[in-house]
């Protein structure tokens, strides 16, 4: 906890990149060491311990403002939009139109426009105007589920509270998902030990908590849908998908452990259990939105799947691992041809008792060969790693903070992301070679 303290107190991500990534890493290596003392404690204390550490391991991300992300501005932003009686896909925040909406916390003026987390707006009377949100010239992305929550936050939070209402809603769902988790490996009789890799990770207070991002919502709708998935019968399955949808519907990625609650499926009414409900609950949760609103409900996400290089490989440091063996131009295809094999693998030889692994499986590759710069995107990935147990795939949430943190200091070099994340996929695949020899021998002796 300490070592979480210093460094979310270490200052943001533009001021000292590589400090502040070797602090974060140091937390990586504590919780490395942590994770096998956990071995020794006897069962029956396991879940409390458990507990304990993750609501002390939860609060040090309350410490202080969002370190390394200003993404929670932008859904303080859409949270008072909304209350005030306006759709949040209608207008960007520097739009002149809700200029009644600004105060000095999320748009400063004047002298305190300065420092590197702050973008200008237009200026109005010849004063500096500035603000906290990124990229204040366009539309917001965000789902309608997500959309709900920050409308919620607002509503539910005192005048002049700013970044601790969201990050102490993030908090505790949070803790939500490491209840949603022990609960679930419980009724299955697993180890619960292995919902310490979510409830201990250092992700989870500096990407859950400190940062606040949505993405921890998405994160524990998922993982309820999938410990309903699990349980086989068509009601629970539907219940399941609906879910899902909700996932889906908060920040869209989640939509990759769709084939892992497929798995193992053979009847078109098992599919369908999960699927229509899931789809269903996706499109009238943004019916809503579509009636109120003028413009687009996909606000900017065409543009920020450009920007992001996800589009044109060639433009940025997606695809790092693929471009390697590739030309750029056959990078997305390769991706997609990839994806679209690990999926129809786990929904015909995955196991439905733990549709889970096969989310992760799937989550996990298109990781590696997307090689996303955003370390936040991984939160999905470590709930499952505590619900499946491989481990290795964490290496996957380093990585990721690597190449977003050490990024700057390396001029968005490609050869960072190839580094990070071929490491870890290295780890990956001998980690793999090693557990299939080992069940191998096992069938031998027996």
């Amino acid at each position: 906890m300490t070592g979480l303290v210093l460094t979310l107190r270490h200052g943001g991500s533009a001021g000292d990149p590589v400090g502040l990534f070797w602090r974060y890493a140091a937390c990586w290596a504590l919780f490395a060491g942590a994770l096998p003392a956990l071995r020794r404690v006897p069962a029956r204390l396991v879940a409390r311990l458990i507990v304990a550490g993750a609501v002390a391991v939860t609060v040090t991300g309350l410490v202080g403002p969002p370190r390394t992300s200003t993404d929670s501005y932008r859904y303080a932003w859409d949270g008072r939009v909304q209350a005030a009686g306006v759709s949040p896909y209608d207008h960007a925040p520097q739009d002149p139109a809700l200029d009644r909406l600004r105060d000095p916390w999320l748009f400063p003026t004047g002298a305190a426009c300065t420092g590197p987390d702050l973008a200008p707006v237009p200026p109005a009377g010849g004063t500096r105007h500035c603000t906290r949100i990124n990229r204040p010239a366009v539309h917001t992305i965000y789902p309608p589920v997500a959309e709900a929550y920050f409308l919620a936050v607002d509503r539910l939070s005192p005048a002049g509270a700013r970044h601790k209402p969201l990050q102490t809603g993030a908090a505790l769902i949070s803790l939500g998902v490491t209840g949603t988790l022990l609960l679930i490996l419980r009724r299955r009789g697993d180890d619960l030990r292995k919902a310490a890799y979510w409830a201990w990770c250092p992700a989870v207070p500096v990407e859950a908590v400190n940062n606040a991002h949505i993405d921890v919502l998405g994160v524990l709708l998922a993982v309820a849908g999938l410990g309903l998935v699990a349980q086989r019968t068509l009601t629970r399955r539907a219940s399941g998908g609906v879910l899902i949808g909700a996932a889906i519907a908060t920040k869209l990625m989640p939509a990759v452990v769709l084939p892992g609650a497929l798995s193992g499926v053979r009847r078109l009414r098992d599919a369908a259990a999960v699927l229509l409900p899931a789809t269903a609950f996706v499109l009238l949760s943004y019916l809503p939105y579509l009636l109120l609103s003028h413009d687009s409900v996909f606000g900017y996400l065409g543009g920020y799947v450009e920007e992001e290089g996800y589009e044109d490989p060639s433009s940025g440091s997606r695809y790092s691992l693929l471009r390697l063996a590739l030309p750029d131009s056959w990078a997305l295809p390769v991706l997609v041809a990839v994806i679209a094999g690990v999926s129809l693998y786990v929904m015909w030889r995955g196991d439905p008792r733990r549709p889970w692994s096969g989310a992760l499986l799937v989550t996990g590759w298109a990781f590696l060969l997307l090689t996303p710069g955003y370390s936040w995107y991984a939160l999905l990935l470590i709930a499952l790693v505590a619900l499946d147990g491989r481990w290795e795939w964490l290496g996957i949430a380093l990585a990721g903070s690597a190449v977003y943190l050490l990024g700057p200091a390396f001029d968005y070099r490609p050869a960072l992301g190839s580094l990070a994340y071929g490491a870890t996929a290295a780890l990956v695949l001998v980690l793999a070679r090693l557990r299939r020899r080992a069940r191998a021998q096992g069938v031998e002796a027996r």
